[in-house]
């Protein structure tokens, strides 16, 4: 099997690479990623030691198709190409839309030619801010949030979801038009946070990096929005738990195909920002200061906790590592890599 892995430099693309390559009997992986990323070397080091080649390639270039040329089979195409940041999205529309849905519509026009399957990872941001906000319109904002509303794949895709939400919604529906099209086999999974082993502390690849980067470092941290009590609520889930699961998608997606699932951490990973600050305290025993910002973004959620139960039903796939662990592991590759990224965090 020859798996295409677009976007394989970041820390999900890279990630996966390396498990499936281990974990696949005969398998062969190739990345392709331009190496924008401050952090992309460092992933591409780690796939060189695994002996997975990356191709350095502009997914989003009008000649994208022609500088690929491509000659091997490809079995699969898992898009873990993205600019993952919301925020970015306001300020740099041109380069989100790019990145996000042209280079979609680009793997799909490869995807056809050679008859590929398709594993697209998307976003829980494609769910309507309005209307997840609203489910806590009668809560006070220093107040702590129950955590029994989970969020399935039936909710609200409504407007407001953010222009990045927005682009990775649109990258589902092309998938969908082309799979009617030229019967091309795809899943999406709706992921929200995810973190582990490898990530590095940008703010735009997860917050719970960030966090221990900054109390490991003692930099400031702003609680932000919301009052700025720190509330907020996002479930974690740790990447070998993703990896793990799309190897079982792999293993059956002849029989379990074209279909969409949401794909989290759920309740027992949930964490707020002032607890995230507590396990970060403990884990590097530094403090560091907290701001309350009382701006609130108009693209920013109060709560999110993913509903895993469809995938469960066709998978049987559950949540395995814990918060705690988590913390731990990510806390880990932050410290080993700490004299690389000090120059570029």
């Amino acid at each position: 099997m020859h798996i295409l892995i677009p976007g394989g430099c970041g820390f999900i693309g890279s990630s996966i690479a390396i498990y499936l390559k281990q974990n696949i009997k005969n398998c062969t992986v190739t990345s392709i990623d331009n190496l924008s990323r401050n952090t992309s070397y460092l992933n591409q080091k780690r796939l060189k030691k695994h002996k997975i080649k990356n191709i350095n390639l502009n997914l989003s270039s009008s000649d994208c198709l022609t500088k690929l040329n491509l000659k091997k089979k490809i079995d699969l195409i898992i898009d873990c190409c993205a600019e993952p940041s919301v925020e970015l999205s306001k300020t740099r529309p041109n380069l989100v839309f790019n990145s996000n849905l042209k280079s979609t519509l680009n793997l799909l026009e490869i995807a056809k030619k050679k008859k590929s399957k398709i594993i697209y990872l998307s976003t829980s941001r494609v769910y309507s801010i309005r209307q997840i906000n609203s489910l806590f319109k009668k809560i006070n904002f220093n107040k702590k949030l129950p955590r029994k509303v989970k969020i399935n794949e039936n909710f609200s895709v409504e407007s407001p979801i953010s222009l990045y939400g927005f682009t990775k919604l649109s990258s589902e529906i092309l998938i969908k038009e082309y799979s009617f099209l030229y019967g091309i086999k795809y899943i999406i999974n709706r992921c929200g946070v995810i973190s582990g082993y490898g990530q590095f502390g940008k703010q735009d690849q997860g917050f719970l990096s960030m966090w221990l980067w900054r109390h490991l470092n003692k930099i400031k941290i702003d609680y932000q929005g919301f009052g700025g009590f720190g509330h907020q609520i996002r479930d974690v889930l740790d990447i070998k738990d993703l990896c793990y699961l799309i190897k079982e998608q792999i293993s059956k997606i002849n029989k379990i195909n074209n279909q969409t699932f949401n794909v989290g951490g759920s309740t027992n990973n949930s964490i707020s920002l002032v607890e995230l600050t507590n396990y970060s305290i403990f884990a590097t025993s530094n403090k560091t200061k907290i701001k309350k910002n009382l701006k609130t973004s108009n693209y920013d959620l109060r709560y999110y906790i993913t509903d895993n139960k469809k995938v469960y039903s066709k998978y049987k796939w559950r949540v395995k590592k814990g918060i705690n662990l988590i913390i731990k592991e990510t806390l880990q590759s932050l410290i080993e890599n700490k004299k690389y990224l000090y120059k570029i965090l």
